[in-house]
């Protein structure tokens, strides 16, 4: 049990609340959180209603998910430029759903620990999956994918567009889009989306 001040100095960091806002801004429900971390929906919510406060571990398996460093839950307020170098030895692949064991792809976030993105960029490889098991889905913003290698096919709303290495497309992705890899070379991309 923390004492009183120690939980008055850790509820002036607001971490709950910043949790849920970023779950917010995803459009992700506790059990979908919880999917992606490992963690119980139940755990999760008593971290944002504040009547718990995680552990480093915990909040890192949160932050992960949303590409933020722990430093958007600890950082002073003051603004400063934006400037992070992220290693790639330092990254970590997540699959396009928790627990898949044939993901459709898997992506690296590549700007994860700088705390007040305008974007999020992700270095994505694509599996050999069939059209069925790619998965649509849609969000807010606008996104770009340049295709590193490969061929790629993105269907958006009910239109598929093949990119090869070297091409790329911007598209509004609030309609359902998917990804699909084309023939059995390895394929990847760099994605971008506006936060």
């Amino acid at each position: 049990m923390l004492s009183e001040t120690l939980a008055g100095g850790l509820k002036t960091y607001a971490i709950g609340e910043k949790i849920r806002a970023l779950r917010l801004r995803k459009k992700l429900g506790l059990v979908e959180l919880g999917q992606h971390t490992g963690l119980s929906p139940a755990l999760l919510s008593k971290i944002e209603r504040g009547k718990m406060f995680p552990t480093l571990p915990t909040l890192l398996r949160v932050a992960l998910v949303f590409s933020v460093g722990l430093e958007y839950f600890f950082g002073a307020r003051q603004r400063r430029p934006a400037l992070a170098v992220v290693r790639a030895t330092d990254r970590q692949s997540f699959p396009d759903r928790p627990g898949a064991r044939n993901p459709a792809y898997r992506f690296e976030c590549l700007d994860y620990p700088v705390a007040e993105r305008r974007l999020n960029a992700y270095y994505v490889e694509f599996g050999p999956l069939s059209d069925e098991q790619a998965q649509p889905h849609q969000h807010e913003g606008a996104e770009v994918v340049f295709v590193i290698a490969g061929s790629l096919a993105i269907t958006v709303g009910d239109v598929e567009h093949v990119l090869r290495a070297g091409d790329s497309i911007y598209f509004d992705p609030s309609p359902s889009h998917r990804y699909r890899r084309v023939g059995n070379r390895a394929c990847s991309a760099v994605v971008v989306t506006t936060a």
